[in-house]
């Protein structure tokens, strides 16, 4: 199998190209081609020699993998569709399988957002979600996640970016920590980090190491203020409890420009109530944050509902009125699967 270009360092890609009998210095060109100018091929990388291009070739390819389908909502929502290879141990030894990652593309007025998975399938479990219910396959390597970046038709149109398509971003974090270099670096896209949100259900310390090595905004999937509630629809609260959570976050300055948000998905008469909105004041109280409420998308065989519109808005007053701001998000792409906790990797039929 060919090796991927794509998720180098200029350092990394200096030894490819003296390996490949190029100079030291193509290593920065590679990388100027790879994440600048976003080629799918060697042969376009036009300043490196013939000769240089025939060798990097034998063995390397750039790594971007075209979508195996696009879906479009009605509201201007688009879902692909990428094929992976992912690495599971198995038995003590490492097995390659196939699978598929979908990322969503959300376009609204100026924005251009491309909600990207890190993982195909997910270890977490959350029972209310279509990719936790289906189970692990696998992590994406830095080149699988840059290339739903580069593959899709508004690649070079993309302001922003959000870790919250299928995966536990935590969960891979080495990988997705070298997305986001790349994506922040000079050499790289030169993207602000404030254009990049990642989604977590508080996974540590690999939130710690996070939260220090990067500066991108932060978004914890709460849904539950109360412990044992919270486990029963989220088992990894009994690993990372969401008290551990909000009590890290605590330790950190949110105040400038960095943010930290709540999501909080609704279910009707589960986490609705007067109770459950005091509750998450109390939890929050004094932290700069902000809470997102999210209508739950139905999925096969969980049998919640979806809280009323009224409902919600009452929830949400309770909160601003208490000094936590709290807004309700604006459900996207529900008619293709392409909402909140609706990926699982595969497209409707037409």
């Amino acid at each position: 199998m060919m090796k991927k270009l794509l998720g180098k360092t200029p350092d990394e890609l200096k030894e490819i190209a003296l390996a490949a009998g190029l100079p030291a210095f193509a290593g920065k060109q590679i990388a100027q081609w790879l994440y600048g100018k976003k080629v799918r091929s060697i042969g376009e990388m036009t300043n490196l020699s013939k000769t240089g291009r025939e060798r990097l070739a034998q063995e390397w390819e750039v790594g971007v993998t075209a979508p195996a389908g696009c879906q479009q909502s009605a509201d201007g929502t688009r879902k692909y569709l990428f094929p992976v290879v992912c690495t599971l141990q198995k038995g003590g030894a490492p097995v390659e399988e196939a699978g598929a990652v979908e990322a969503v593309m959300i376009p609204e007025e100026d924005r251009r957002t491309l909600c990207i998975s890190s993982q195909a399938g997910c270890r977490m479990g959350c029972h209310f979600c279509a990719t936790g219910r289906q189970g692990f396959h696998g992590n994406l390597s830095a080149a699988d996640i840059l290339s739903q970046l580069i593959a899709v038709d508004e690649s070079d149109a993309l302001t922003n970016v959000v870790f919250m398509g299928m995966g536990e971003p935590l969960d891979n974090y080495e990988s997705v920590r070298r997305v986001i270099e790349i994506l922040t670096a000079p050499w790289g896209f030169g993207w602000s980090p404030k254009r990049i949100t990642l989604s977590t259900i508080g996974v540590l310390p690999n939130l710690r190491r996070m939260l220090d090595e990067t500066r991108c905004h932060l978004a914890v999937s709460l849904h539950n203020p109360f412990p044992e509630e919270r486990e029963a629809l989220m088992p990894a609260q009994k690993a990372w409890d969401i008290r551990d959570v909000v009590a890290l976050l605590r330790q950190y300055d949110f105040s400038g420009q960095r943010r930290v948000s709540f999501e909080y998905t609704m279910f009707a008469g589960v986490n609705d109530d007067k109770r459950h909105a005091d509750a998450l004041i109390r939890l929050l109280r004094g932290l700069e944050c902000r809470v997102n409420l999210i209508r739950f998308h139905r999925i096969p065989d969980f049998p919640y509902g979806t809280s009323s519109d009224g409902v919600m808005a009452v929830f949400r007053d309770r909160l601003c009125a208490a000094g936590l701001p709290c807004t309700i998000r604006a459900s996207r792409g529900e008619d293709i699967d392409a909402a909140c906790g609706m990926l699982a990797g595969k497209h409707k039929q037409p």
